[in-house]
């Protein structure tokens, strides 16, 4: 259920392969909290039914025709929309996951995830959190360290705007932790750590703690291991 509404999540499917659009929607419709608004087949159709419909999730393949994933989620997120994008990548288009994290998409799971996982990440997405799975976080911010920072973006914001605290957990949150994790670490409640994370994305000027991640690496202050 939404978090305000108590109404069913609405989730758009967006893949050009029909039998996997099938697929998701046999295991999103078992779910009595989930509700399957329209389907679509490419990039553009997706956009324009999230302008139409507004429903809370975009479950969105990384790859299809006329428009890939990156493009409709910025699209999608440049537009102001009051929805959520979820990305669905594969292995071997690992490449294409921090531009869609940088474009605006709210995490991302892979194509064969278990279907409990996946109804998860949609729930989570749907309540204005972000879907991070840190060791593959990492793995690919490591990996795909050449793409960080993008040349044609110059960021206006600044980490000067952030206590020494706050900047202490936007490293912890960089480094693929989660709110339980950070508090350990620093001998604080996870309410506090909740409210510190709050703080940074709001200074910021960012969406979730996916895109607070992509920053922290592009501003230097967490560098991909060698």
């Amino acid at each position: 259920m939404t978090e305000d509404t108590g109404r069913p999540v609405r989730v758009l499917l967006a893949d050009d392969q029909p039998l996997l659009r099938t697929g998701f929607r046999m295991v999103l419709g078992a779910e009595d909290d989930l509700d399957i608004v329209a389907e679509a087949a490419d990039g553009v159709e997706a956009v324009d039914l999230a302008r139409r419909l507004l429903p809370d999730v975009v479950l969105m393949d990384i790859r299809m025709p006329r428009m890939d994933g990156v493009a409709a989620t910025r699209a999608i997120v440049d537009a102001r929309l009051p929805v959520r994008v979820l990305i669905l990548t594969t292995f071997d288009l690992d490449e294409y996951v921090v531009g869609a994290l940088r474009a605006g998409a709210s995490g991302f799971l892979a194509k064969d995830v278990p279907a409990e996982d996946l109804v998860t990440a949609i729930r989570t997405v749907a309540v204005g959190e972000a879907v991070v799975a840190p060791r593959i976080l990492r793995r690919l911010l490591d990996r795909f360290a050449d793409l960080l920072p993008d040349p044609s973006h110059t960021p206006s914001r600044t980490l000067a705007s952030l206590t020494e605290r706050e900047r202490e957990v936007l490293v912890q949150v960089a480094r693929g932790l989660s709110n339980a994790e950070i508090a350990r670490a620093l001998s604080v409640s996870e309410t506090t750590i909740k409210t510190h994370v709050g703080h940074v994305l709001t200074k910021l000027g960012l969406r979730d703690r996916v895109q607070a991640v992509v920053l922290a690496y592009e501003s230097g202050l967490v560098r991909p291991r060698g």
